[in-house]
């Protein structure tokens, strides 16, 4: 067998090399005549799978250490007899901890009070339910928007879109990129949004109409931007514009690449029958070896002492400050960060 991996793909050298050839190469310089003769793609986002891409190679399966899809055409792999693979929630974590990092981080600095402030999440898949929980924790008022889960599991705990947008003092974003969601934060979607309102988005850059919320900036408290459209040429007038911005590592914790790398090795192992990696994990480098999640103790403390506790475990504008200094590194920040640990409230 051959295996052809993306090559920034964490803990994964040599976990493949006792059971199959294993060709590694940046993601996104993955070429057609490299995957002629493989037998499956273990890659990241910045592969992009599409016809023309797989069409004549022998891949059987399309294995992605993310959460995201929306690189691989997944109609055509149906078609043509390709498995995809992700890694569902891997990383929900890491996201959460942003959120909530650059929410009380920013209140800081605008010295913005969140007592009975109303969280709406846009999204509550793994991500989202991680951060309404959390949310609700931390005493906030929660209102979500997820038309398919209300439309499959009923409306009771769901809202309308324009209801979270008119009533909610924070909007963050948690949907997948698909043809529903496309361009769905548009000129009409901030012009409902409540005035004042933190806007975040960690989900997909495409989501976002960028020249819609660069026009409704004026009426948004904060504008926190994790993911852009047209990565990694990202819109420098909407960089200057936000409040936060970051080159895509709202999920970069050192957890959550363990998590993605572990699900992208455990799909390889079951598709082609390899039972010693059926339960694969990657070990801890040695500073971070046994440290799981974290617990924050946040009873009893007050917003501000909620905030440097978050901000102590994870100082988002250090990640903030290292892209303003290099807005044309999107990919070598990336490639070389140093993976946060996780905490959870």
């Amino acid at each position: 067998m051959k295996f052809v991996v993306d090559s920034h793909i964490p803990f994964i050298q040599g976990v493949f090399e006792p059971y199959a050839e294993v060709v590694y190469i940046n993601g996104s310089e993955i070429l057609h005549e490299d995957i002629i003769d493989a037998d499956a793609l273990i890659i990241r986002t910045r592969t992009r799978c599409n016809a023309e891409f797989l069409q004549g190679s022998s891949v059987r399966l399309i294995s992605t250490a993310t959460i995201g899809t929306d690189h691989i055409d997944l109609p055509w792999c149906a078609e043509n007899g390709i498995t995809v693979a992700n890694a569902a929630g891997c990383n929900a974590g890491g996201v959460m901890n942003y959120v909530f990092s650059s929410l009380y981080g920013m209140a800081s600095r605008k010295s913005r009070r969140l007592d009975d402030a109303t969280f709406g999440i846009i999204g509550v898949g793994h991500v989202g339910s991680l951060v309404e929980r959390t949310a609700r924790k931390l005493g906030f008022n929660v209102i979500l928007c997820d038309p398919p889960r209300a439309a499959a599991e009923g409306e009771e705990k769901f809202s309308s879109l324009d209801y979270l947008l008119e009533n909610s003092d924070i909007v963050t974003l948690h949907t997948p990129l698909d043809e529903n969601t496309l361009g769905m934060a548009d000129e009409d979607f901030f012009e409902k949004i409540r005035p004042g309102a933190f806007f975040i988005n960690s989900s997909r850059g495409e989501v976002v109409k960028e020249s819609a919320l660069l026009h409704a900036a004026p009426k948004l408290g904060a504008i926190i931007i994790d993911t852009w459209c047209n990565e990694p040429d990202i819109n420098l007038t909407l960089m200057d514009r936000a409040d936060i911005a970051t080159p895509h590592i709202a999920g970069y914790s050192y957890q959550g690449k363990q998590n993605g790398t572990s699900m992208a090795v455990r799909a390889v192992a079951k598709f082609f029958g390899i039972k010693a990696l059926e339960w694969f994990y990657p070990p801890a480098d040695e500073p971070m070896h046994n440290l799981g999640p974290m617990h924050l103790d946040v009873s009893g403390k007050n917003q501000g002492e909620i905030a440097s506790l978050i901000q102590y475990n994870y100082p988002v504008f250090t990640d903030d400050f290292m892209f303003r200094t290099n807005p044309t590194g999107f990919e070598s920040l990336r490639s070389n960060y140093r993976y946060r640990r996780e905490f959870y409230i």
